[in-house]
């Protein structure tokens, strides 16, 4: 039962961190189709900085949840994938530096440097963060002793790069009605337009995604035994359907929020999808990394739940805070002062 509870706590916490984290790693990789100067760029760096790093909280949360509930499938998650892990901090630090140094010298090329940074330290986790999800999702090749027998580039097969695009795709349209949600006049106008072919290119690759999950994974077996779980997919499609129909109406904020939800059902479809895998083995499915044969002791398991309960609605209520307190506009007058980016 323990190590049920955890597995969906386990798929929340990765379904927060991308809803949250999404949409600031989404404008950072369109920041240069998005931004046409230096003031818009600076309107960007603003409309994400109070937000970004308080979003990772949730990544270690999620990571820290996974070395303490499930341990197995930690070691042999890193084992499998370090390379792609190792290349995913690596970018996310970038990303972080990028905020802190870009306005540290009075320089076009220093700022261009660090404009760099953000998109690769954007775009690459973000792409990562679904190659390596969509190879969770059709099997690693993993033997009954955990070992992994594959490769970095291995993982760049079809249906992991269209985990991939998918994220991407995902992410930048979350991340351009975001920016719309902050801004107002051109900036705004140049959000919602991207915001729209993104709609229109993330229902595509959806799509085409469930198409190769269907032939490519089991994740649709949980499906066909419990016809119930339609309801997630289903809410899914609703939640898209509504983002596209707030974004016609004008009303971003009810978008973004809907963008939000499309992001979560789309993870749970795919948590349970792979209940009570954790690390499905593409070359047994008997070695597969599982939730009963990765978990810490009942022991642990029990405390970890009492510490949860207690501080996951903590930190939730203090990022409610800071979304409510932090609601309005970035205009250009936010740009004079001392604490912008």
């Amino acid at each position: 039962m323990l190590e049920t509870i955890w597995f969906i706590l386990w798929g929340v916490l990765w379904a927060v961190y991308f809803m949250l984290d999404g949409f600031d790693l989404g404008l950072g990789s369109l920041m240069p189709a998005l931004a046409k100067d230096e003031k818009e760029r600076r309107i960007i760096y603003n409309a994400m900085g109070p937000f970004w790093d308080g979003n990772e909280v949730w990544l270690i949360t999620a990571g820290g949840a996974t070395f303490a509930a499930f341990p197995v499938a930690y070691a042999v998650m890193f084992n499998g994938l370090y390379s792609a892990l190792l290349l995913l901090l690596f970018a996310l630090i970038l990303r972080g530096v990028s905020f802190e140094f870009r306005g540290k010298i009075d320089s076009p090329g220093w700022r261009s440097l660090w404009d760099a940074c953000l998109v690769i330290g954007s775009f690459l986790p973000a792409l990562l963060l679904g190659v390596a999800f969509a190879n969770i999702f059709q099997g690693l090749p993993i033997d009954n002793e955990g070992v992994y027998h594959g490769t970095f580039f291995g993982l760049l097969n079809l249906y992991g790069i269209a985990g991939g695009v998918l994220f991407v795709v995902m992410f930048m349209l979350h991340g351009a009605l975001w920016l719309a949600v902050k801004t107002e006049g051109v900036l705004q106008g140049r959000a919602s337009r991207f915001a729209s072919r993104l709609w229109a290119a993330l229902l595509v690759t959806a799509v085409l995604f469930l198409v190769l999950s269907f032939l490519a994974t089991r994740l649709f077996d949980n499906y066909l035994k419990m016809p119930l779980l339609w309801i997630i997919p289903a809410a899914a499609v609703a939640a898209l359907i509504l983002t596209r129909a707030f974004m016609l109406r004008g009303a971003y904020g009810k978008a973004w929020m809907s963008s939000a939800a499309t992001i979560l059902f789309i993870t749970f479809f795919s948590v349970a999808g792979l209940y009570p895998d954790l690390l499905p083995s593409s070359l047994d499915p008997g070695y597969s990394v599982t939730a009963f044969n990765a978990a810490s002791s009942q022991l642990t398991l029990k405390i970890m739940l009492g510490v949860a309960l207690v501080m996951v609605p903590i930190v939730i209520a203090y990022q409610t805070w800071v979304y409510v307190f932090l609601r309005g506009k970035v205009t250009e007058k936010d740009l004079a002062y001392e604490e912008a980016y």
